[in-house]
């Protein structure tokens, strides 16, 4: 990926202030509380830079792990929806050199701020002020990335945003919190594309309903890097944080995926590794999480099965 730390700590690092530290503090109590949508804007500069320097390296990290997935076609157009300071065109710019992305959000500090990162790292998009709700349209592209969003807005407004990107893409990434309430948000984008006949290509191997039962949901983890300027705002001593997410990636109904050689289960925990077995809790094409146990005795599988990661896929022992 372009060097997002390095872009972040040049813009960031003549902006500091005294109270950036406790502008990111606010920014994380706010997100933790569950509070109004309203007391999340990015309303100033502090605030856009205090979100910049605290949530963007795990934003396009999630965004990162959650696009790896093979896609139909290859996106020449990305648009991305409420994405503040940008951290999607970071992503997307790496795995898809020349794409050309289309930042859509309602804080003109974030889009002001996210448009000199990038051009710091080289990277060129265009950067767009506009409402997030019902009845607004958004750019065509081959790709819409939804992150860190959709929890965000009242319900309403939440599903106004899903409704128009089915209308102007060909495949929609949403990602979430990895917490209840943001899998809960996922979830219902999850069952506007079902409805909507979109095919689902990851994580669910299946298009029926979520098997979780109540007090669990689908949520995977990756592993961020700290810069300095993250620890220091962060006051953290580890220099790295693992991001739990929830995310949902789809294609419209005329870009169907390809479909796996056979059929996979899809990891939803971190394996537990035994002498001679490993331990999954997976969801199957069937449309049944489980636990499923793979043993030395079965050779090759055992071996691919030793390497697997939550989040990750196995050749599925049930149809």
């Amino acid at each position: 990926m372009p060097d997002l730390a390095a872009a972040l700590a040049q813009v960031l690092s003549t902006r500091a202030s005294a109270s950036a530290g406790a502008a990111a503090e606010r920014l994380r109590d706010t997100y933790r509380s569950g509070a109004p949508p309203t007391a999340l804007a990015i309303a100033d500069a502090e605030s856009a830079a205090a979100y910049a320097a605290y949530r963007m390296p795990a934003t396009a990290a999630a965004l990162s792990r959650a696009l790896d997935h093979d896609l139909p076609m290859t996106p020449t157009t990305h648009t991305d929806l409420g994405g503040g300071t940008g951290a999607a065109v970071w992503v997307v710019a790496d795995r898809w050199p020349g794409v050309a992305s289309t930042v859509v959000d309602a804080s003109s500090e974030a889009l002001a701020l996210g448009e000199t990162i990038a051009r710091v790292g080289r990277l060129d998009a265009r950067w767009e002020r506009r409402r997030l709700g019902p009845n607004v349209s958004f750019p065509s592209a081959d790709l819409t990335t939804i992150s860190y969003l959709l929890g965000e807005l009242d319900p309403a407004d939440a599903e106004g945003v899903v409704t128009g990107a089915l209308a102007s893409s060909r495949a929609v990434l949403v990602v979430e919190p990895g917490t209840p309430r943001g899998y809960a948000a996922v979830l219902a984008a999850r069952d506007r594309l079902r409805s909507a006949g979109w095919h689902l290509v990851a994580p669910c191997p299946h298009a029926l309903d979520c098997p979780l039962a109540d007090g669990d949901w689908c949520h995977f983890s990756v592993r961020v890097q700290r810069s300095n300027l993250h620890r220091d705002l962060k006051a953290a001593e580890l220099n790295y944080e693992d991001e739990k997410f929830s995310y949902v990636l789809a294609t419209r109904p005329g870009d169907p995926p390809q479909p796996p050689a056979a059929p996979a289960d899809r990891v939803l925990r971190h394996p537990l590794t035994r002498k001679g077995l490993v331990q999954f809790r997976v969801c199957s094409p069937d449309g049944a999480a489980h636990d499923r146990i793979v043993s030395k005795r079965q050779g090759e599988l055992y071996r691919q099965a030793r390497d697997t990661r939550w989040g990750d896929t196995l050749p599925s022992q049930r149809t």
